[in-house]
C-alpha cells in the first residue's frame, strides 16, 4: 500500500522550509510530505502521483498550470497572502498566523487527519531492502534492477539506488543531475533534519520508480562507508514514503557486505562460462570464510536465458523478454505464488 502523499509549495524558500520543518515535528506523519519552492516540480510530481492534500501559497498558485494537477489534487488548501479572496471554489488559509493554526485549520477539514489526531501513534511502514550484486561482470544486473523496480512500482512505492562507480544513467536517460546521492549523504550527516524536506527535490522518476541520481564521481563513493550508506537506507525507510528500496550494488563501493546483510533478498546473476562459475565460487568461499552465510541464505541466482532483443531505451524496460522473465521471479521470490 502507497502512503498518501501531502505537498507543500512555497517560492519563498525560508516560509516553505520552517512551514515543513513544523509538520516533520509533529511526529510520524501520516503522510509523505513533499516541499517544493519551484512550481515545475510540483507539476511533474502530479504528473506521476496523486497528491492527498495539497498546501500551496497564493504567489505560486498564480504560477502554476492547474490543468496538470487538478484531476491528481484531491484536497487543496492556499496560503492567502492579500486580504481579498480571488476565487470562491478554492479553500483559503491565512498565511501569515502560526504553523500550528494552519495545520489546525487542515486538520478540521481532512477526515484522516481528523481521525490521526485522536490516535496515540500511526501505523508502521514495512520497508524491504532487495540487493542486486554479482561478481560477474556484464551480466545484466543494472537492467535487471531497472526492470524489476520499474515493474514494482506498478503496484508499489520503489526507491532505486546505484552504486556502480560509472553507471551512466545520466546519458543512459538522456538528462542532466544538479545533485545526487553525495548530496543526500551530506544532508543525512550534516543537516539529518532537513533530510525529509530536501529529497523530494533531489529524486529523479522513470516510469514511477523513484531515484536517486548516482554518484558523478567515484572518489565520492570511496569517501563513505557501508556502514553510513545502511543507516542512510534505514532513515529513508523510516520517513514512511517507500515499500521496496532496491541496492543496486558495485564491487567499488566500501562495506558492500554491510548493506547486502541488510537486504531481505539478494539476487546475483551468474552466467554458464567457467571465468563465471569460478568468481562465484569464490564470492561464495569469501562469505564462509568471514561468517557471513546470512547473506548466502538470502540470495537467489539468477542465470538468464540468452535474450534475443532487449530494449533500446530504459524507459521500455517493462517490455520485452527480460520484462517477462522479471515478471516470473516477482510472482515466484516477491509475492510467493
Amino acid at each position: 500500500m502507497k502512503q498518501k502523499i501531502m505537498a507543500i509549495c512555497d517560492t519563498e524558500e525560508a516560509y516553505a522550509f520552517r512551514l515543513a520543518e513544523y509538520v516533520l515535528e509533529k511526529g510520524r506523519f501520516p503522510y509523505a510530505l513533499h516541499l517544493f519552492t519551484e512550481v515545475e516540480k510540483l507539476q511533474k510530481l502530479a504528473e506521476r502521483e496523486e497528491i492527498e492534500i495539497l498546501l500551496i501559497a497564493e504567489s505560486a498558485l498564480r504560477l502554476l498550470k492547474e490543468e496538470y494537477v487538478k484531476q491528481k489534487v484531491m484536497q487543496m488548501f492556499v496560503l492567502q497572502e492579500n486580504e481579498k479572496q480571488e476565487r470562491e471554489d478554492l479553500c483559503y488559509i491565512s498565511k501569515y498566523q502560526s504553523p500550528d493554526q494552519i495545520l489546525q485549520r487542515i486538520f478540521i477539514s481532512v477526515e484522516d487527519l481528523m481521525d490521526w489526531t485522536k490516535q496515540e501513534g500511526t501505523a508502521n511502514w514495512e520497508v524491504k531492502l532487495i540487493g542486486m550484486y554479482s561478481p560477474v561482470k556484464r551480466c545484466l544486473q543494472t537492467s535487471f534492477a531497472l526492470t524489476l523496480g520499474q515493474m514494482l512500482a506498478k503496484k508499489h512505492k520503489v526507491l532505486y539506488l546505484n552504486f556502480e562507480y560509472y553507471s551512466g544513467l545520466g546519458q543512459l536517460l538522456r538528462r542532466e543531475f544538479s545533485a545526487d546521492m553525495m548530496d543526500v549523504m551530506y544532508y543525512f550527516q550534516c543537516a539529518k533534519e532537513k533530510l525529509a524536506m530536501r529529497l523530494p527535490s533531489i529524486l529523479q522518476n522513470i516510469n514511477g520508480l523513484d531515484y536517486i541520481p548516482p554518484i558523478q564521481s567515484p572518489l565520492g563513493l570511496r569517501e563513505v562507508s557501508g556502514r553510513q550508506w545502511a543507516e542512510l537506507c534505514r532513515e529513508i525507510a523510516a520517513m514512511g514514503q517507500y515499500e521496496y528500496i532496491i541496492l543496486d550494488l558495485d564491487d567499488g563501493m566500501d562495506g558492500l557486505f554491510d548493506l547486502l546483510r541488510q537486504c531481505y533478498k539478494i539476487y546475483t546473476i551468474t552466467k554458464e562460462d567457467s571465468f563465471a562459475e569460478a568468481k562465484i565460487n569464490q564470492y561464495e568461499q569469501v562469505l564462509k570464510f568471514n561468517e557471513l552465510e546470512e547473506i548466502a541464505e538470502k540470495t537467489v541466482k539468477c542465470r538468464f536465458p540468452v535474450f534475443q532483443k532487449l530494449p533500446p531505451d530504459l524507459e521500455l524496460m517493462t517490455h520485452g523478454e527480460l520484462a517477462e522473465y522479471v515478471k516470473s521471479i516477482m510472482e515466484e521470490d516477491i509475492y510467493g505464488k
